[in-house]
This record gives C-alpha cells, structure tokens and sequence, in this order.
C-alpha cells in the first residue's frame, strides 16, 4: 500500500462537506502512481470512483496532462505551415451516431492539413465502434505500426494515430478498473484534451456536458494552450450535429473563447444526424461516397468537412468551405487520399 496514494485518496473521497481538490503537482502525482501501479489496486479503483463523484477540476486535469505529456508518446513536429489538428474523442466509442471524423480527417489531409488521433479497441463503459476499427475497415491498420511508422505516415499523408495498447501501454491496466467500476472516470475527460504532439497543435476536443467545457478551458489556461476549438458534439464527439444548433467554442488566442452557433439546416441540410446501424454497412457508405456517389453520408460529410476547411483558414468562410469540401468529394481528392493511406500498409 502507498501511504502517499493513501492521502491523496482521502482528500478528493472524503465526503461532500470536507473533500478538497488537489493541487497541480498533487495530479500529476496521482495519475504517475497510477499509471505505474505503485498504488494498489483498492486503492486506484477508489481513487478514480471518488474523483468523479467529486468532480475533477481543470487543474487536476492539467497536473494529469502533466505526467502523460512525461511518460506518453508524442509525434515529433512536422515541417507544416498549419497547426497539427489533435481531435479528442472519447475512446468508448459510438452506437448511436454514424462517426464522421475518419472522413473529416482524411478530407483534411487531402488540402495538407495534418490530423492527428488516439485511442484503443472497443473500451468501457459504453464499448461502441472505435475509430480504430473504422480505420481497419478502411484498410488502414494502425495497431501494427510502431510510433515511428505511424509518424512516417503523418509525415508523407497527413493522418497520425497513436494507438494506446501499443504506444501507451502504461495506460493498458486502467481500462480493467473502468470497466470493472461501469463508469467513466476523469481520465475519460482528461483524454479529451491529451495532446500526444511536440510542435504546433490546434487542439479540437468534443464534449457533451458545459460544466465540462469550462474544465478544458481551465486546464488549457494553465497549460498556456493557445490554439483550440471545443464541440458540443454527437455523443461527445468533434462530430457536428445535424439535427440541432451545433455549440462550439473558439479560442481566441487568450485562454477565452469565442462563442459560435451553427445550424446545419441554414446552410440547406437536411435536419437529421446518420444513424450507426451495422459497421459493414457504414463502410460501405463511406466507400460509396468517397466514389463519388451522394449517400445517406454526403451532407454530415460536407456539413463538417465545410466548417473545418473554414475553422483551419483554409478558407475565408463556412459557406465557401461547404463549397470546397463537396468538390473534394467529387473530383475524387478524398478518395486519393484513402487511398494514397492504404499504400503505406501494403
């Protein structure tokens, strides 16, 4: 047993008239001896249980980003005149909502504006379709790339993963204690807003609750992170909706946003997000439309492919981005790229 775990357990679990939150340096503490187990397991699964009925604070957060920005991977800088977007979406996965980022990410690196994402397998607690199972079906495998594969891919198409189980293993036996509590921890949001990049980042994070919205904004204050844009996203995702006004977050260079609201049906779509039903049939939808042809995809696609062509300067404005990303589709630019990604695994 850790009798240094031990304090900063009773701290955060003490109860709601007389837990305290912890400090920065107190976080970074934390997730270190959890993430090196030299906290017990009792200990660690109290920890993360009582930690979220606490509620974790964007300085917890930023002392957690601390001690997974020393012992995580990290992409090393690209010669890019652009920000690297990092999107953050919660590893668990989706099972309601078709997810449009892999599309959003390739449709970006076909203008040469680099992605990076991360996560794992099918994860607690909600075990839906990852991103990486979408990538695989594409036949891009990125499980079976070392970090430096997977940066000299970055480098020559434009889209990076880091895969966890593989590049973060160190983070492997945590996913037992979340499955095994059936709720997501502050890990889980913590995650959100990892940066696994060494050079110039816009970090692009999905949430679902506001008060979680404020806790990035804290965390990324104390972390002098400049460049970011948060999504109130399909099931937290960096998804835009379809089916109500998209809340978004824009950072103005201060550690402040900027408040933007989007209605998808004002720009002519059509009021209704793609719903997930069997991921073959999502694949296929997505080979259909990078062949160029409309599909229940096409308008989630340019809805979002429009507003990050704008978000990342690309172009002047949301309409003339809307305009873009459908002529990316159609001449095949999208496609070109999948395809110039799946060369590199041959």
């Amino acid at each position: 047993m850790s009798a240094v775990f031990r304090d900063l357990l009773r701290k955060v679990g003490s109860g709601n008239h007389t837990s305290q939150s912890l400090s920065r340096t107190e976080a970074a503490i934390a997730a270190k001896m959890m993430l090196l187990a030299e906290a017990t397991p009792a200990q660690i699964g109290a920890f993360l249980i009582a930690h979220r009925i606490k509620r974790p604070t964007g300085e917890e957060l930023a002392g957690m980003l601390d001690t997974f920005e020393g012992f995580g991977p990290k992409f090393q800088p690209l010669t890019s005149q652009r920000p690297v977007i990092v999107f953050g979406i919660p590893y668990d996965g989706r099972n309601r909502t078709a997810p449009i980022s892999p599309i959003t990410a390739l449709l970006l690196a076909s203008v040469e504006q680099p992605v990076i994402m991360h996560g794992g397998g099918r994860l607690p607690t909600k075990y839906g379709l990852p991103l990486i199972e979408i990538w695989q079906a594409l036949g891009v495998d990125w499980t079976r790339l070392s970090l430096t594969q997977s940066q000299d891919i970055l480098e020559k198409v434009g889209i990076g993963f880091i895969y966890t189980p593989l590049h973060f293993p160190l983070t492997n036996h945590l996913w037992e204690y979340r499955d095994q509590l059936g709720k997501r921890p502050p890990l889980a949001t913590m995650e959100l807003i990892w940066c696994p990049y060494a050079g110039n980042a816009h970090q692009i994070s999905g949430f679902v609750h506001p008060p979680t919205e404020g806790i990035f904004l804290e965390a990324w204050k104390l972390r002098d992170v400049q460049q970011f844009t948060t999504i109130k996203g399909l099931e937290g995702s960096v998804d835009l909706p379809c089916d109500r006004t998209a809340i978004i977050g824009l950072g103005n260079g201060n550690g402040e946003i900027t408040r933007l609201h989007l209605s998808a049906s004002q720009h002519g779509f059509k009021h209704q997000n793609v719903a997930l039903t069997t991921t073959s049939e999502f694949i296929h939808n997505i080979l259909e439309l990078l062949d160029g042809r409309n599909n229940i995809l096409t308008e989630s696609a340019i809805w979002n492919g429009g507003f990050y062509l704008w978000r990342c300067g690309i172009c002047e404005d949301i309409t003339t981005g809307i305009q873009k990303a459908e002529l990316l589709f159609s001449s095949g630019a999208v496609s070109n790229t999948l395809i110039n990604l799946r060369n590199h695994f041959k």
